[in-house]
């Protein structure tokens, strides 16, 4: 087996992220096996978006199984496309509504998270602005030729903002967005900082109440847990101006709501879930995409779940037909399945190639040390219902790690555990290669 050539800072945060047993931001591209038809229907929604439409999916696996990785994948792919992205996971604090700030709060997150290609850590929020900006004051030196200091610039850049200020006064709150651009603009030309940071606290959601709003930036509203949702799809048409092809949003951790003990709060989460839905589904809202990923549970159970809430469960139950064994992958759920034995098998290879270029070695496994490995895993007592990536993935690091560190003690002995059942249930010559480069041909 060779050694490929991985860059360090991606092969240091896939080991390190992997090890932990959490999802890494970069270098996902080096390890992504399956989900073909997940990722289909994924680069289906983004083309819709980019055509002026909206799109919601839900996620649903169990832990481990792979949800917040397929959806740091599409992310990844979604800034190659140039969109705006934004994630935040749902906690207690973090919810859709809540009496305490819980649903403005998930929109702090977000708005601290919007990436581009350009940003892809977060803290995109100025960046889009400036190149809103940029954009307006270039088309305007370009088409009257003017010098880059001159005065009719800055009234120029008004009449452009005022433009879309009547563009989006029939939004809810579209008008007073406007004014928070028009005070960002001003406090660039007059170079007045504290006018720009308040203006930047006004659109993150910062301020406490409507009465320092007005007294600090003269808006006398602010985006709340009633209103933050209105205020993602006045982003999403605003990023579209600023030349990026629409807002994806990205919510793990869904189960978190499904915990919430009282049932009206639980159920108000959900009415703002259908609420989000109904938009998207029935184009209210355009330019936007958002992503729900969470347990079966979060979904399926009838007494605490979205199934519980009736007008959620008749939009999200699968159709008679996928119960005879087809899958629907246009629905608005995507249910993740196991990886295949071949899957996991190319995934152990590729986590190989990544540990051995970081740690600067050629890796000896041969593939029927892969097979052995497979074998053992997929052979313990109740793997086919408990066994998921991300504990095969940990294991197998773990093994590379204690193989690089102790080279006395070779593969073999280290799998002997009696634990670890060894069985002739995988075949790698299964694997054809038709298969392995299925996955290669999209633009991931």
């Amino acid at each position: 087996m060779t050694t490929k050539k991985i860059r360090k800072n991606e092969s240091s945060a896939l080991i390190n992220s992997l090890t932990a047993g959490v999802v890494p931001r970069i270098g996902l591209r080096h390890i992504a096996v399956g989900r073909v038809n997940e990722v289909k229907a994924f680069l289906s929604d983004l083309a819709t978006i980019e055509d002026g439409g909206a799109a919601f999916r839900f996620i649903s696996g169990r832990y481990g199984d792979g949800k917040s990785f397929l959806l740091q994948l599409i992310r990844t792919n979604a800034m190659e496309r140039n969109f705006v992205v934004a994630d935040a996971d749902l906690s207690p604090e973090r919810r859709l509504v809540g009496t305490k700030g819980q649903g403005v709060a998930t929109y702090r997150e977000l708005v601290k998270n919007l990436s581009t290609n350009t940003r892809p850590d977060g803290g995109g929020l100025e960046i889009i602005l400036q190149k809103w900006i940029n954009n307006i004051k270039t088309s305007i030196i370009k088409k009257n030729d003017l010098d880059l200091n001159d005065p009719q610039i800055y009234v120029a850049v008004r009449q452009q903002i005022s433009k879309l200020m009547d563009s989006l006064a029939e939004l809810p709150n579209g008008y007073n967005f406007g004014i928070a651009l028009h005070k960002y603009w001003q406090g660039i030309h007059n170079e007045d900082e504290e006018m720009k940071q308040s203006a930047l606290r006004w659109l993150r959601a910062e301020y406490p109440n409507k009465t320092e709003a007005r007294n600090t930036i003269g808006i006398s509203t602010i985006i709340e847990d009633q209103t933050w949702y209105d205020f993602t799809k006045i982003l999403a048409l605003f990023v579209v101006k600023a030349g990026y092809k629409g807002l994806i949003i990205f919510l793990d951790e869904g189960v978190n709501l499904y915990k919430i003990s009282h049932k009206q709060s639980r159920e108000s989460n959900y009415e703002k879930i259908l609420t989000i839905f109904n938009d998207t589904m029935q184009g209210k809202a355009h330019n936007i995409g958002v992503f729900l990923s969470g347990t079966p549970q979060f979904i399926d159970d009838e007494r605490r779940g979205l199934f519980s809430y009736e007008a959620l469960r008749s939009r999200l139950a699968d159709n008679s037909f996928v119960g005879r064994g087809f899958v629907d992958y246009t629905g608005p759920v995507l249910k993740l399945n196991k990886l295949t034995p071949e899957e996991i098998y190319v995934l152990l290879e590729r986590l190989c190639e990544v540990h051995s270029s970081h740690f600067g070695y050629e890796t000896k496994l041969s593939s029927a040390n892969l097979t052995g490995f497979l074998n053992s895993v997929i052979s313990r007592l109740g793997a086919d219902q408990l066994l998921t990536p991300r504990e095969i993935i940990r294991d197998f690091l773990g093994l590379l790690n204690i193989l690089l560190q102790n080279s006395e003690i070779d593969f073999e002995t280290l799998i002997s555990d009696p634990n670890l059942v060894k069985s002739a249930s995988f075949d790698p010559e299964q694997i054809t290669k038709e298969s392995d480069d299925m996955f290669a041909k999209f633009d991931l």
